[in-house]
């Protein structure tokens, strides 16, 4: 690593999204920071696991301290002018369980809005709205639901981003 000591200025997103981005200036070429992440990658003495994919870092918690929950941090190295690099960052959840959450987002919504013509359907022939009602009622509250099930999720995973947002700063 490099002797000079640099002043990292991180930009984050808002608190409030499911998946927290952030970007950091840094002055180094890509490519150097990409082997410097390939070769922590490689210690045995770090327990996080990871993989680059072009100019993509996936790191992961290790494999003992891993649930459902858990997250993985995506950096993109973005190559500018003058040797000068943009480090973007996401924190999420594994692929599967975001695939899953927002299978259940799409279902939600769509049944949403077939309850919306089934209601107007049979307010038109007179019948019984009760069931298209309830649902209009029900599934908001579902996908309220989801919201805060994916907040508690987050919650649990805190210590895992500190950790591996920690692990992320060491390497540049």
């Amino acid at each position: 690593m490099s002797d000079k000591k640099t002043l990292l200025i991180e930009k984050r997103n808002s608190e409030l999204f499911l998946r927290p981005r952030f970007s950091i200036d840094l002055e180094e070429n890509a490519a150097i920071l990409l082997n410097r992440f390939s070769e922590a990658f490689k210690k045995k003495e770090n327990n996080f696991r990871g993989s680059i994919v072009d100019g993509h870092i996936f790191i992961n918690v290790p494999q003992k301290e891993e649930h459902f929950w858990s997250p993985q941090l995506h950096l993109e190295i973005v190559e500018k002018e003058n040797n000068e690099t943009e480090l973007k960052g996401l924190f999420g959840p594994k692929p599967q369980v975001w695939t899953l959450f927002m299978f259940v987002h799409f279902v939600i919504g769509i049944s949403f809005l077939g309850f919306c013509v089934l209601l107007y359907t049979r307010l038109s022939l007179n019948e019984s709205l009760v069931l298209p009602i309830i649902m209009m009622v029900v599934l908001p509250l579902i996908w309220i639901l989801l919201y805060f099930l994916g907040q508690i999720g987050k919650d649990t995973g805190k210590s895992q981003i500190k950790d591996l947002h920690d692990f992320m700063i060491a390497i540049i």
